[in-house]
């Protein structure tokens, strides 16, 4: 048995758990300030007269106002020169009010009134009547729909485009306290790994594990538990999201675990795979090309270089090791990677074709999978984030299929050891 695999009960590792986020700050007031300027800024540049931010992730970042998208308009309109304003149903505007980090005036609408009306309304009370006006990219087809057809009815020249040359130029770099965030989260769990680990016997069911990491999860200091978890045993390891009637765990079965919390609306998105039981050879060969792969995507990311050259790096590694080529299984079917934020996934992408250049802030994970139908898959999954000297783990990779946690080396995580980002 691989070390720090099995041997302990769920109760007996719940009690070793403690909450890690007292000493983490949540993003300031000032912060949201910067982004608001920087956003307008930009559009300044773009000639962009104005940009709505819908509910969800970007009205999060600009404005620190959780809230869930609908089929109701709720928003913010921020122009490239004057103040931002909520835009919501008028039986929301108190609950909004308690939402706002970024306090703001509302222009509230009733339910039998056109929001898109109201919006071209706040457009025409900034001189906005014609130009370019960005839309959230994340605003549903509906509501970019109605927007357009108030637009031609009121006879009003604008020419609405996406929303994602300011809001993903402005997030695709993390600041400071964005790090130290995402830090934090990914130091929470991985301990729940490694709890989770512990706690696996054979005839476990999937379901009993990812319980144990939703509790784990919560007695780490993640307020929602986990934000997902994927949990597979066996052959079910080859299918990257898992599959519709899981198998229990037996001796001698890969397991993959893929799981995450969110701190601060900050995610973190960690996997690993190791062997329940002894190792087969084909297992650690596979396991082994896996870890070298990651470790290529790594080497590979260069700041000024494109994106894709993680994804580059990582796939020719592989192609030397008889998989592939390409998407082809066995090999890697899928991206190396994708940036991480507020978003589990968000631009820019680890990814064939994304020419994006690499910058210090950028976070990615590094998870060139490996994928043997019939047999098992393997994925290791850390991340990392770019600096001006190059690529830095927020978590180490595993250490060794027989070791995955890295007791024996005596490794321990920043946190552990107690030193911050």
């Amino acid at each position: 048995m691989a070390v720090g695999i099995g041997g302990s009960t769920p109760e007996l590792e719940l009690s070793k758990l403690s909450d890690m986020t007292g000493d983490i700050a949540e993003i300031s007031q000032a912060e949201y300030q910067q982004r608001i300027a920087r956003a307008q800024q930009l559009m300044r540049e773009q000639d962009i007269a104005a940009l709505y931010i819908n509910a969800g992730t970007n009205l999060a970042y600009f404005t620190g106002t959780l809230w869930s998208a609908s089929e109701r308009m709720v928003g913010a309109l921020l122009p490239a020169r004057g103040d931002l304003v909520y835009i919501a149903p008028w039986f929301e505007q108190s609950t909004l009010d308690g939402f706002m980090q970024v306090k703001a005036p509302s222009a509230p609408w009733h339910e039998h009134e056109s929001p898109y009306e109201l919006l071209l309304d706040l457009l025409y009370d900034n001189d906005i009547s014609q130009g370019r006006v960005a839309l959230d990219e994340s605003s549903p087809f509906f509501l970019v729909d109605g927007l357009v057809q108030a637009a031609k009815n009121k006879g009003v020249a604008l020419d609405f485009i996406s929303g994602a040359p300011v809001t993903s130029a402005c997030r695709m770099s993390k600041s400071d306290a964005e790090i130290a965030l995402l830090q934090r989260a990914k130091d929470m769990t991985l301990a729940v790994h490694k709890a989770a680990a512990r706690i696996l016997k054979p005839g476990i069911t999937t379901d009993e594990v990812s319980r144990f990491i939703y509790q784990a999860h919560r007695k780490v200091g993640a307020v929602k538990g986990s934000s997902f978890c994927i949990v597979l045993f066996g052959g079910d390891t080859a299918y990257p999201h898992g599959v519709k009637s899981p198998k229990v765990l037996e001796e001698n079965d890969m397991v993959l675990i893929d799981t995450g919390c969110l701190l601060h609306g900050y995610n973190s998105d960690i996997t690993r795979s190791y062997v329940f039981g002894q190792a087969s050879e084909r297992q650690r060969a596979v396991w082994q090309h896996e870890k070298e792969a990651q470790a290529a995507a790594f080497a590979a990311a260069k700041i000024g270089l494109a994106c894709e050259s993680a994804d580059i790096g990582a796939r020719q590694y592989l192609e030397t090791q008889g998989y592939g080529p390409d998407y082809q299984v066995p090999g890697l079917p899928h991206r190396t990677g994708h940036g991480i934020g507020l978003d589990i996934h968000e631009g820019p992408y680890l990814v064939r074709g994304d020419k994006t250049l690499l910058s210090a802030g950028m976070c990615f994970s590094n998870e060139p999978m490996i994928c043997i139908y019939g047999e098992f898959g393997v994925r290791l999954e850390d991340h990392f984030y770019m600096t001006e000297q190059g690529p830095k783990w927020f978590t180490q990779p595993a250490c060794s299929i027989d070791d995955p946690f890295g007791y024996e080396s005596g490794y321990e995580s920043d946190y552990e050891r107690g030193e911050q980002v």
